[in-house]
């Protein structure tokens, strides 16, 4: 849901960028909430910068009033502006490169959207450079650990959390996929069984559910509240009988990681996603054009990062041969 809060906090002209992108470009509204709160931020340090206020000062930038910006301040802010704003990022905010980079991202879109209508002559973040990523592995867990998350599910909630964790664990879907599901659009044959679910950019693509996923389906849909629902096609619902939030499910998540002894080693709602993708491939029964179909990936190259994990396991297979440090002797 779109924050109005900071959506109208906005000079107008970002106003109707952020309508573009979400009628036009059809993005979603966390995508929205996230182009709004970094051309904020960008917008109140440029100010800052310009009379000289000290935007490292949290209540100094909240004070900044940036509604009044006209075209005549857009055609004043340079490459170097930029930049400057990243070094701040990184030093005052302590922004990490993931961070920095969808930033850059964020502005380069609204720049050529400014350039598009005519707001300013040219475009200056044309050759605006993205910072240098760092390639890590995802972490995930293995098959023995994702089994003890599973069984550590209990509570007046059982049936419902353990269908999350299973749908997370065996379709390998984002957090705001799982939350946005609704239960009119599965479809239960004596076949097959699938979802159609909602992923980045709004794109709807159809996700097949295991035995396991139609086991724990049935097992929460006995229990799932009929009677006050105020989301009535919502799957997973809160306490209070409406559909759940992206909060509850990490709360949730974070509880059983930790009941399961698996808590403070770096797993999150994100790494179940990252241990369904790595299981399924480790099998070797699943391709990566098929993962990337499973994932809902628009680009085959972020679906790559699974084929490292593999290698790494292989190596260590290895690695762990008695004969590994053999060596005849002279």
């Amino acid at each position: 849901m779109l924050n109005k809060n900071y959506y109208h906090d906005v000079p107008k002209v970002v106003q109707e960028y952020l309508n573009y992108q979400s009628t036009i470009k059809n993005k979603s509204d966390n995508t929205i909430n996230e182009y709004c709160l970094d051309l904020r931020l960008f917008l109140k340090f440029l100010y800052c910068d310009r009379h000289r206020l000290n935007a490292a000062d949290p209540d100094v930038l909240e004070s900044v009033e940036i509604t009044g910006l006209d075209r005549s301040f857009f055609q004043t802010v340079t490459l170097q502006d930029a930049y400057a704003f990243l070094s701040y990022c990184r030093s005052d905010r302590q922004n990490q490169e993931r961070a920095r980079a969808r930033k850059v991202s964020c502005i380069r879109a609204f720049f050529k959207y400014l350039k598009m209508q005519n707001v300013i002559p040219d475009n200056p973040m044309v050759n605006l450079d993205s910072p240098k990523l760092k390639k890590s592995q995802p972490k995930y867990l293995t098959i023995e650990q994702a089994q003890k998350l599973l069984m550590s599910v209990d509570g007046p909630n059982k049936e419902r959390d353990y269908c999350i964790l299973t749908f997370f664990l065996n379709c390998g879907l984002r957090l705001s996929e799982l939350v946005s599901m609704d239960y009119n659009k599965i479809r239960l044959t004596a076949d097959t069984a699938t979802m159609v679910i909602t992923g980045k950019g709004n794109k709807e693509r159809t996700v097949y559910l295991n035995h396991a996923c139609v086991a724990a389906l049935n097992a929460y849909m006995r229990v799932r509240p009929k009677d006050g629902v105020k989301d009535r096609y919502a799957l997973f619902l809160s306490d209070r009988k409406q559909r759940i939030s992206r909060e509850s499910v990490q709360h949730l998540v974070k509880k059983y990681l930790d009941k399961a002894e698996l808590g403070g080693l770096g797993y999150s709602v994100h790494k179940l996603r990252h241990t369904a993708a790595t299981l399924m491939y480790q099998t070797g029964k699943v391709d990566l054009l098929e993962l990337k179909e499973i994932l809902g990936h628009e680009n085959l190259n972020t679906t790559q990062i699974y084929t490292h994990i593999v290698d790494q396991r292989l190596k260590d297979a290895v690695d762990s041969n008695p004969l590994a440090d053999f060596t005849q002797k002279k």
